[in-house]
C-alpha cells in the first residue's frame, strides 16, 4: 500500500510529489493527460521567482525533470473511481492502487459559451488555447471572448504573432489587471464592449461571429477566421464530490490553512481549490498538502 497517490501533474501536484518522497514516503504520482497542466499553455511568465521571463512549457519541463529525481509520475493514467473505506482504492485503466491518503490536484477545465457553432467548430476554428492553436491563425482575423486577465494575455499573445484581434467583452469594463489593460490599448487592439457573442458560423471552419450589444439588442455578424475562448475556468473536482468532500457554491474543493478537507486523508492543492490561482500558489499549496499528508500518517514534519 502507498502512503499517498497524488493525482494531477500541474504545479501544485508536482510538487506535492517532490515534498511526499523527499519525506519519506511511498507516493505516485498520477495525471489523466500529461504534466503541465494550464502553466504549460503560458506563452510568457514573468512573475515566478527565479525566472525574469519563461514560457509555462519550458518551465514545466523544468519542474517534470526535478519531480522525476523522486517520484514515478504516470502520464495518460486517468482516475476511473475512487472509493473509500478503512483506506482510498484508486482505478485507473486496468490498475488498482491502494494508498493512505490522495493529493487532489486535478486543477481546472475551460469554460464553454455555450452558444451555437461552437461545439460544431471546435477544433475548425474554435480553440480555448492560443498558444496551442495561435499558430495556425497568423495574418487571420479573429476575436477572443473574455474580459478577465487570461482574456487580456492571450490577446497580446495572438496580436504579437501576427493576427488581427478583436477583444469582446460582455461588460463595460475589462477585469484584467491595469498593466495588461494598458498594454491593449498601447497595441491598439480593438475592443467591442457590452457585447456577446451569441452565435459562432461556419461550414467546414469558423467565418463569422454573431454579436448581441447587451444593452440595445443589436445584432451584427462580424467575419473572422477564428474564434478563441477566454471567460474562465471550472474545477475538475468531480472525484472529490463523489467521496463527499465539501465544495463550495463553484465547486472548488474547501480545504483549511493546511489543505487538509473534510475527509481524513483527503486533501486538495492548485487550482481546484479556488482561490488565487497562480503558480506560486499552487507550489505553496503543494508543499503544505504534502506535509500535512506526512504528518496525519507519521509524525510532526519539523520533530
Amino acid at each position: 500500500m502507498l502512503d499517498t497517490v497524488i493525482i494531477g501533474a500541474g504545479v501544485a501536484g508536482l510538487t506535492a510529489g517532490i515534498y511526499t518522497v523527499r519525506a519519506g514516503m511511498s507516493s505516485l504520482l498520477l495525471e489523466a493527460a500529461v504534466v503541465g497542466g494550464m502553466t504549460a499553455t503560458s506563452p510568457l511568465i514573468e512573475n515566478y521567482p527565479g525566472f525574469q521571463a519563461i514560457s509555462g512549457m519550458e518551465l514545466m519541463d523544468n519542474f517534470k525533470a526535478h519531480a522525476e529525481k523522486y517520484i514515478d509520475i504516470k502520464e495518460l493514467s486517468p482516475v476511473t473511481s475512487l472509493a473509500r473505506d478503512e483506506h482510498f482504492t484508486i482505478k485507473t485503466g486496468d490498475e488498482k492502487l491502494e494508498a493512505r491518503s490522495i493529493i487532489l490536484a486535478t486543477g481546472s477545465k475551460y469554460r464553454k459559451l455555450g452558444v451555437k457553432g461552437e461545439q460544431e467548430l471546435a477544433g475548425k476554428g474554435v480553440s480555448y488555447c492560443a498558444t496551442c492553436d495561435g499558430y495556425f491563425f497568423k495574418g487571420k482575423k479573429i476575436v477572443i471572448v473574455g474580459g478577465g486577465e487570461s482574456a487580456a494575455v492571450e490577446a497580446l499573445y495572438l496580436h504579437n504573432i501576427g493576427i488581427d484581434v478583436t477583444l469582446v467583452h460582455r461588460r463595460g469594463e475589462l477585469r484584467a489587471e491595469k498593466a495588461y489593460q494598458e498594454s491593449l490599448k498601447e497595441k491598439d487592439i480593438n475592443m467591442i464592449m457590452n457585447t456577446n457573442v451569441s452565435e459562432i458560423k461556419g461550414k467546414d471552419g469558423v467565418e463569422a461571429v454573431l454579436l448581441k450589444n447587451v444593452s440595445t439588442g443589436k445584432e451584427e455578424e462580424l467575419p473572422v477566421q477564428g474564434v478563441f475562448i477566454a471567460i474562465g475556468e471550472e474545477p475538475n473536482s468531480a472525484l472529490a464530490k463523489g467521496l463527499g468532500v465539501e465544495l463550495d457554491k463553484s465547486g472548488y474543493v474547501k480545504v483549511d490553512n493546511f489543505q487538509r478537507t473534510n475527509v481524513p486523508g483527503f486533501y486538495a492543492a492548485g487550482d481546484v481549490t479556488g482561490g488565487i490561482k497562480q503558480i506560486t500558489t499552487g507550489v505553496g499549496e503543494g508543499c503544505k498538502a504534502a506535509i500535512s499528508a506526512y504528518e496525519d500518517i507519521y509524525e510532526p514534519y519539523w520533530a
